[in-house]
Parts: C-alpha cells; structure tokens; sequence
C-alpha cells in the first residue's frame, strides 16, 4: 500500500475489518517511543515470518531535530511532490532542495526483530536511534486500552515522557527497598520466614531472608505509580475514571510533549465519548498544528469534521480519498454510505427498494450484518456524479441505474470500466419499463394491485385519467385502452405527461408516485418480478451484480436467487 495523506485532520473511513486501524498500527510502530522486545507473528502479512515487512514513511523536519544529532550525518531528499529523490546540485555547486525530506524505515525480520533505520540518498541506511523516535512519537489514542498505560508511570508512556526524570526510577527504587515489609507480618508469619531461611541455611543456600519491594524483568515497579485526580473531594486514580475521561486525559498529557513536528493518532474516535464531545475533539484536531490520523464509525464525528480529508478504504484494502461537492452532499445526507463495507449508490429510491429486497435474497440476511449499505443517490445526475466522484479515488462501490435515453455514455463507460459487475444499468429504459414490459397480458390486473391495498384505487384512476373513461373498472379501462394498456400503465408508472397536458404536468407526474415511484414501490416490483415468475428473463442481468456484490462482503457467488 502506497499512500499520501494530507496535512492536519485524514479522517479514515470503511466498514469492519478492511485494515483502517492496521493503518494506524503502521504509523505508530515506526514511530514507536520504546523498544519492543519482539514483534508478534500477526504483524506479518498471512503470518508468514519469513517473507519479513517493511514500513517506510517519508516526513519533513524541523532544523533543530535530533536527527541531525546521530553518530553519521542524515542527509535529506528532496520531495519532487510524489517520492524522495536525490538531491540535484546545480551549477554553482550549491545544493538545490524543493522541500528537503527524511526516508524512515523500520523492517521487521523474518527472526521477529524490528531494525530502525534512516535511508541515506546515496543509498546507504543509518540506524534510527530511540531518541529519534521519541521526539517523533505520536499521541496516540487506540481503541484499547492503552490510554490506561499513558496514564502511568510505565517506560515510554506519556506520562513518562512528559516527565522525563531519568534518575526517578534509581531513586523511588532505592527508597522503596527501604521499606522494613517485615514489620508489617503477623507473628505466625515472622515465624514462617525465619524457619525458611533455616531451611536455606541447611541446603547451604543465602540466609538472613528479609521481604522488599522489587522489580523484575517485564514488571516495573514504576508502573504502580500513576496520576491521580480530585473527584468529590477525594483523589482517585485517573485510571478508575470513565473512558471518555481517560482518553481525553491521555491525549492531553501527550499534547505537552509534542515537538515541532506532532502526530497525533487517534482509533476510534467516538469510543467512550459522547456526540458533543466527539464534536469538540474532533474540531480540535482539526484546528491543531498536528497531522492527525483518525479512524472513526461516527456519523457526529464525520459531520463535524468539516476541515478534515477525508479517505475511505474499501473491502479490497486500498485507500482514496473522498472529494468534491458530490461527496460533500452525501457526507452531510448520508454518512453511514462512508462507514460500510460496500456502498451501493442507487439512482432513486424506487431503486433503493427494489436493489435492497434482490440484494436481500442474494444473500439471505439482513444488508445492514453482512455491511452493505444502499444509498439514493438522488437522480440520474448526482447518481452519475456521485459514483465518478467515488471512483476517483481507486475505490470499490457499487451501482444501480437507468438508461436515461443514452445521456453521458462516455463517462458510464468509464465507470463500467472502473467497477466492472460491481455497476448495473438496464440495456435501455428505466427500472418499472424493464419489469413491466415482462409481464404477461393476463397479469397486467395483478401487477396494478397494490399488496397493502392502499393505491390500487389510485391507479386505476390514473389510468381511467389517462384513457378519459367513465369508469375506473378494470375491464372497462382493459377494453377501452386494447393493445396499448401495457404502454399506458408504462406512462402511468414513469410520470409521462400525454401530449396535449402540459399545462397539467404535475399532476400527470404525480401519478409514479401511486405506482412504483417509493421505497415500497421497488421492493413490491423485486416481489413481483420473483412472484409472477419473471426473473429467468432477467437471471442473467441481475445474478452477475448480485454475486459482485457478495463477493464484496467475501460471500462465495450463488447459482441463482430466491425470494
């Protein structure tokens, strides 16, 4: 994965599982404040430690870094806008920067170890020391928790570096190995130590046993110490407090130690805080100097995290970003479309119903477990824009639309170029002309039946309207329309005005709405299209993108559909 965020606020979007907090994970490993003394196998990609990884990222800054104090001189790159390249020295023999850079990497060996370095420009790598790190650390607030850990006295913690009394440790250890424990035995238990350390003195063993405070390896005794607050007038551990408390106090004491050049990570930003307060901190990191990397499932946090980038990635693992006005309109109308797994960008609503009830019986449970959203996108315009918008970004949604009379057939070309089966669109015509024109003249009756039994009266009038009949009886208007009925129900259902009626346009128009022209409307036609035996017509246009749409939520293809 290769990717260029930008400066202040990247908000990281997608559903469950598609790698947004491996992202954060990466970040924070290169830039980690403490040496770990082993990596886990899980940090290998299938978990195969013998093909190793490498994490590079390529950062500006400022003069007065620490690496510019390491044992060899790290020379920096220039940034051409897209990678490091080396530095170009003109004819005067002075050096020519665009924007000088530094190439980190940290590599994790196929024996689990981690090997920090600094590429050098003339190909050669210096070790990336600790100290180094340390002042590049980020704040990091993760979805675990590790807050917890910055809330004490634990090496390489917030705490800990805010701090940063070197000497601390050698001084409370020596005055807790002064603490007399004995002293605070019962008798039976002084009794028992002393008969110990006779049964050491006969197995030759060091006697004159005597109880301290120690540490040990992987255990500090520094770690008991942690920061306490006043809370109803009595002072408790911070760590005791709530978890909203705990994370916003951990980034602040992070805050304090930041240096010229601040990340800040953030995992889940909405865990343990409240809408407002996912609102305020959102709008502080958007306002700070630090670049900060936020992955959230938040509709509060999305809508107010108006100064941000905002970047989604999709079930295949790739990241782009989410820009222009189209994006923008969604983020505010629908920002749930941005935290699922795959999206689904619908033309209408009529769309939506009958894409959600087919998707349904694709998969055979609810849409919203398996992560799929499905989304109006509000006409064929902002439908087409939406989509083009989205797929600028390299990213994997889906789509579901008309033939509007052939508008734009370079730009849909391209997106079927780009989504492939992922994009559906009827051969010609709309979605109620494609199903209608399937049905069998001795069914048109049961099609313009309304199952809730709320708009048959309604379209039977539309049609009665249509044809200027005394009656609204179905074989009357059967009768009276012969051939054409298929056709008029057509008109009826899409809201075409019959020549001669402009001056009554709205009210021709408002009859899709007593057909199919609804949320209702869809799913009753996707009933219909299965209940009258349809869907062998149509099997092998709509299975295609069903099963594209499965193997976005990793489901294995199906042969065919039920419903």
């Amino acid at each position: 994965m290769e990717w260029h965020p930008a400066a202040g606020l990247n908000l990281i979007l997608g559903g469950g599982d598609v790698g947004k907090t491996s992202i954060l994970d990466a970040i924070a490993l290169l830039f980690s404040p403490s040496n770990s003394s082993f990596v886990p196998d899980t940090d290998y990609y299938g978990r195969q430690e013998e093909d190793g990884f490498i994490i590079d990222a390529v950062i500006s800054l400022p003069d007065d870094s620490k690496i510019n104090g390491l044992l060899k001189a790290a020379w920096p790159w220039d940034w051409d806008g897209k990678k490091p390249v080396v530095p170009s020295i003109d004819g005067d023999g002075a050096a020519a920067h665009n924007e000088p850079v530094y190439w980190l990497q940290v590599t994790g060996t196929p024996e689990l170890d981690l090997v920090y370095e600094v590429k050098q420009p003339d190909g050669t790598s210096e070790n990336m020391p600790l100290g180094l790190r340390r002042q590049l650390g980020p704040v990091r607030l993760s979805s675990d928790d590790r807050n917890d850990r910055d809330l004490r006295f634990v090496q390489g913690s917030a705490l800990d570096r805010l701090l940063a009394d070197k000497t601390l440790r050698s001084r409370l250890s020596s005055k807790l190995a002064e603490t007399n424990v004995v002293d605070a035995l019962s008798n039976d238990s002084k009794d028992a130590l002393s008969a110990l350390s006779g049964a050491f003195a006969v197995k030759s063993l060091p006697t004159c046993l005597d109880l301290s405070i120690t540490g040990a390896p992987g255990i500090s005794v520094m770690a008991l110490i942690g920061l306490t607050a006043q809370g109803s007038g009595v002072q408790l551990p911070l760590s005791s407090w709530g978890a909203g408390t705990r994370r916003l106090a951990a980034l602040a004491i992070a805050e304090q130690t930041q240096g010229a050049t601040p990340i800040t990570l953030v995992d889940e930003i909405e865990r343990g805080l409240e809408p407002y307060r996912q609102r305020a901190l959102i709008g502080k990191l958007g306002s700070s100097k630090a670049q900060a990397f936020v992955t959230t499932h938040s509709a509060a946090a999305i809508s107010a995290a108006s100064n941000s980038t905002l970047w989604y990635v999709d079930y295949n693992g790739k990241i782009g970003k989410l820009e222009g006005a189209k994006v923008a309109q969604q983020r505010v109308k629908d920002p749930e479309a941005f935290l699922s797994r795959l999206a689904v960008v619908c033309e209408g609503v009529t769309e939506v119903g009958f894409a959600s009830t087919l998707l349904l019986g694709a998969l055979g449970t609810p849409l919203e477990q398996a992560g799929i959203r499905i989304v109006d996108g509000g006409g064929h315009e902002t439908t087409l824009g939406l989509l083009e918008a989205l797929a600028e970004g390299g990213l994997s949604f889906g789509g579901f639309a008309d033939d509007e009379d052939g508008k734009h057939p370079t730009r849909w070309k391209k997106l079927e170029e780009r989504l492939g089966k992922l994009l559906f669109r009827w051969p010609s015509g709309c979605l109620e002309e494609n199903i209608i024109k399937l049905i069998p003249e001795t069914s048109l009756e049961a099609l313009i039946q309304d199952p809730a039994g709320e708009k048959t009266g309604r379209r039977l009038r539309s049609l009665q309207e249509r044809l200027g009949s005394d009656s609204k009886e179905f074989a009357v208007l059967n009768e009276k329309a012969g051939a054409n009925l298929r056709q008029l129900i057509i008109e009826a259902a899409t809201g075409i005005v019959p020549v001669g009626k402009e001056s009554e346009r709205k009210h021709y128009e408002s009859h899709s709405q007593d057909w199919f022209k609804s949320l209702s409307g869809g799913q009753e036609l996707a009933k219909k299209l299965f209940a009258m035996n349809l869907w062998p017509s149509l099997k092998d246009q709509l299975l295609p993108f069903a099963n594209a749409v499965r193997k976005g939520v990793v489901l294995p293809e199906i042969m065919d559909i039920t419903l």
